[in-house]
């Protein structure tokens, strides 16, 4: 019975294992798996690795053995596991435990755990052995369900069945009296008598009889419980009735022995005992499918981050090899003749096509693995939509019917425009593959406050915009939708769509604050809807305006281009040369400050690069400006990493030229900052 998956150790020492660099991500994932433990009445839990001889323990755990947590995470020795363990139940559970090593597979055993604070707490483990191909036991993990308040349930049954309070009676049936104790009229609430009456002490009784009123031959009182209303205060209570028929000789008739307690508290006991073992099975089951969905979710993590840093190796170079080839191709157009023949001119636009889809992918990627640079500015979303109105119609064509709803009040929101407008386009294009090309799209966005957000949502309860875009298309089963924002998954031919569309949308609204999510019905269509955290105290029309157009430049203005790649500073140096500026070029930063000394021009623009070796572009700017206090910097970089980025944002007063870039958006943006 070989087994396989990821358990404990995923969550307790995976992190640490796989080089993950998101420790807020992976702290929020682990809190959520700590409140999901706790709501489950779980103690904790435990990963042994048997053949590593290391015993991981979760936060919680950690806490109740007084163990740090990093400590925890990173492994500690097996004999830890019996470190807490109350002396008297110490050695059956190291019999047990042996037993689990050498080939035994389920674990249940419940016994007292002495924490860090002293308390004694009562705990059953639930635990299971793993094996690999061989059938060689590799991992023992399990959890510890928190039973004390069930114990303590037991023990005060234990004490209420054992305790005093014990009234007699003595009974010939037939007869309308009967003889009692003072305790058995206290008991029911009447006044106290050597004799009462049978139908007094029966009336009582909430239903049935507490002593025989006739005589049935062969009737023998045994046990019983009966619920009673008491005659003085009229309050509901159960009573225990124990006896037995007894007959003096063969011609005497029989008479009834026997005592009544009061067994009120035992019955509650009982009730509670039976909740709390009714409801075990689904806290257990609660708390495991709680723990899948947190190695789920670290999992994505895991997967993102591995995406992330695939794409972070390859998007340096890649996109400046990118900016070459965008920008020569740009260039060769803009200086064919009319004359030229169709077939360069219809050649050089696909080469230019392909290069920039081969950018889009490095991007997604990025988007995916939230390490896009994002430049977030205050948007009103309403504006945006419309302003989209006649790209998306286009996009859709004539056979669906296109709308959007749009509240009139809606918040703004703050967020990189380009990214979502992107975000948006790519849902709409999916959108329409999956209606076929005919069907019905509406694109609504509204305000929402969630108050208690999904336990599958990244989210905090608050006040976000949502859009929902939904479409009349195939839909999806539930299987697809776990896996629509997986890289590269797609279910289009091959060919037809990257699989990178959704990842995109997902990283990026994650990164902006907020979340996605997919709701589906197979054969009747699919909303996708993106909240974003509203924009508090933000007021005014203070959006963002479209970029200026190009415009030419004048010798009297210098830029210097600082750029390590020989190719991409010819690119920028020539382009900069076309638009009018005088250009001083350097290759890297240091010799960047030497042209600062001693060019003897006033430069009124640094263009340079992010990632150089010896200097990076921001610490070359620092000095820079401290050497012309004023100047004006502009960055341009494929992928800059944490050097001008912070929590995914560009550093406030931070401007970037991404890579790569065209002729036409060089322009734009260095007439922008020379004209600010």
């Amino acid at each position: 019975m070989a087994e396989s998956g990821p358990g404990l150790t995923t969550l307790f020492g995976a992190a640490a294992a796989s080089g993950l660099r998101e420790p807020g991500m992976l702290a929020d994932l682990g809190e959520r798996l700590n409140v999901s433990l706790a709501a489950a009445g779980a103690a904790g839990a435990w990963d042994w690795d048997i053949e590593a001889r290391l015993l991981y323990f979760d936060p919680r755990l950690a806490a109740l053995y007084g163990v740090d947590a990093d400590r925890a995470a990173a492994g500690l020795p097996t004999e830890t596991f019996f470190a807490a363990i109350d002396p008297s139940d110490a050695p059956r559970i190291r019999i047990a435990v042996a037993g689990m090593l050498h080939g035994a597979e389920v674990f249940l055993k419940t016994y007292r755990l002495i924490g860090d604070d002293g308390v004694v707490r009562w705990v059953e483990a639930h635990g299971r052995c793993h094996y690999d191909a061989n059938e060689r036991p590799i991992r023992f993990s399990g959890i510890l369900i928190d039973v004390t308040a069930r114990r303590r349930i037991e023990e005060r049954l234990r004490i209420a069945q054992s305790a005093g309070g014990v009234g007699t009676f003595e009974h010939v049936p037939g007869f309308g009296t009967a003889s009692v104790s003072e305790q058995f009229c206290r008991l029911l609430g009447l006044h106290s008598a050597a004799v009462l009456p049978v139908a007094t002490i029966n009336a009582c009784v909430e239903q049935g009889e507490l002593l025989d009123a006739e005589d049935h031959p062969g009737s023998a009182v045994e046990y019983a419980e009966i619920r009673i209303r008491r005659a003085d205060d009229r309050e509901y209570r159960w009573i225990a009735r124990r006896g037995e028929a007894i007959r003096d000789n063969e011609g005497a008739g029989m008479r009834h022995v026997g005592v009544i307690y009061d067994i009120t508290e035992s019955r509650r006991a009982q009730e509670q005992l039976r909740e709390l073992n009714e409801t075990l099975e689904a806290r257990v089951e609660e708390e495991i499918a709680s723990r899948k969905e947190a190695e789920d979710a670290l999992r994505q993590s895991q997967k993102m981050e591995a995406v992330g840093q695939l794409t972070g190796g390859i998007a340096h170079d890649f996109n400046n090899l990118l900016t070459v080839i965008i920008g020569n191709l740009d260039m060769a157009m803009r200086r064919m003749s009319p004359e030229a023949d169709d077939r360069i001119s219809r050649a050089l636009g696909n080469a230019l096509k392909s290069s920039e889809r081969a950018a889009s992918l490095t991007q997604r990627l990025l988007a995916f693995s939230r390490r896009q640079p994002l430049d977030p500015k205050r948007v009103h979303l309403g504006r945006l939509l419309e302003g989209m109105n006649d790209l998306l119609t286009r996009t859709l064509g004539e056979r669906i019917l296109f709308g959007t709803r749009i509240a009139p009040d809606l918040w703004r929101v703050e967020v990189d425009a380009n990214q979502l407008e992107n975000a948006i386009l790519n849902l709409v294009v999916n959108a329409r593959d999956a209606m076929d090309g005919s069907g019905r799209l509406t694109i609504v966005a509204a305000n929402e406050r969630v108050m208690a957000p999904a336990a599958h949502m990244a989210i905090d309860a608050g006040e976000y915009v949502a859009i929902s875009i939904t479409d009349t298309g195939s839909g999806m089963d539930e299987a697809t939708i776990g896996r629509a924002f997986d890289p590269f998954f797609t279910t289009k031919e091959v060919g037809k769509g990257t699989g990178l569309g959704l990842s995109m949308v997902y990283g990026f609204v994650h990164q902006s604050g907020g979340d996605v999510e997919i709701r589906s019905v197979v054969g009747e269509g699919t909303t996708i809807r993106i909240l974003l955290p509203r924009l508090h105290g933000a007021h005014g029309d203070g959006e963002e305006q479209p970029a200026p157009e190009a415009r030419q430049g004048r010798l009297s203005e210098t830029i210097l281009v600082v750029e390590d790649d020989e190719d991409v500073r010819a690119y920028a140096v020539e382009s900069l040369t076309e638009l009018g500026y005088a250009v001083l070029e350097a290759r890297d930063a240091h010799h960047a400050m030497d042209v600062l000394r001693h060019s003897g021009k006033s430069i009124a623009l640094v263009l340079t690069d992010v990632i150089m070796p010896g200097m990076t572009g921001r610490e070359l700017a620092e000095r820079a400006q401290v050497f012309s206090p004023g100047l004006r910097i502009l960055y341009m970089s494929g992928y800059p990493r944490d050097v001008i980025v912070r929590d995914g944002r560009l550093e406030s007063g931070v401007d970037l030229l991404p890579k790569p870039f065209t002729y036409q958006a060089l322009a734009a943006k260095v007439r922008e900052m020379l004209d600010d």
